[in-house]
C-alpha cells in the first residue's frame, strides 16, 4: 500500500462499519483474513484498497484500470500507473476486486483473486502511528 501506507504503520479499523452502517466503497481500505500464513505459521491478513464492487466488470490494459469500460481515476498509486495487463472479469457477488497501491509490489486480487466479503475485518480510517503522519486516511469524511 506504499506510499498511502507502510510497514509499521498504526492504524484504527471500523471494523463493524460493514455490517452496521454501509458496503463497501470503491477506493476503501480495508483490512481482510486469507489463508496465506507467515514463516512462523501465522494466519496473515492483508490491507489493500477495494477496486471493483460485486456485479462490477474490471480490466487493466495499458497502465489503466477500467471499471465497467470506463478508465478509473487513481490519484493514490505509487506510479501512477498498472503495470499489468488483465482481461475483463466480473467480480462475484459478495466478493471484492482489491489492489495494493504499490501495483508493481502488492500481492493482491490479480494474484489472489477476488476477496470474500465475509473475510473483510474492518475499514481502515485513522492511522494513529507514526506521530508525523497521523491523521485520517480519507479526504472526504465522514466515513
Amino acid at each position: 500500500m506504499e506510499d498511502t501506507l507502510v510497514e509499521r504503520d498504526y492504524l484504527i479499523l471500523l471494523r463493524q462499519h460493514y455490517r452496521i452502517f454501509s458496503s463497501p466503497k470503491r477506493g476503501d481500505i480495508i483490512v481482510f483474513h486469507t489463508s496465506m500464513t507467515d514463516g512462523k505459521g501465522r494466519s496473515k491478513d492483508l490491507i489493500k484498497r477495494v477496486i471493483g464492487l460485486p456485479g462490477e466488470t474490471v480490466a487493466i490494459s495499458g497502465g489503466v484500470v477500467y471499471i465497467d469500460g470506463e478508465p478509473l481515476d487513481e490519484p493514490y498509486t505509487k506510479e501512477g500507473y498498472t503495470g499489468t495487463r488483465m482481461s475483463e472479469l466480473t467480480v462475484p457477488e459478495g466478493m471484492l476486486f482489491c489492489m495494493g497501491d504499490n501495483r508493481q509490489n502488492s500481492l493482491d486480487s490479480r494474484s489472489l483473486g477476488c476477496v470474500d466479503i465475509k473475510q473483510v475485518l474492518g475499514k481502515a480510517v485513522f492511522r494513529l502511528f507514526p506521530f508525523s503522519k497521523i491523521g485520517t486516511l480519507y479526504k472526504d469524511l465522514p466515513y
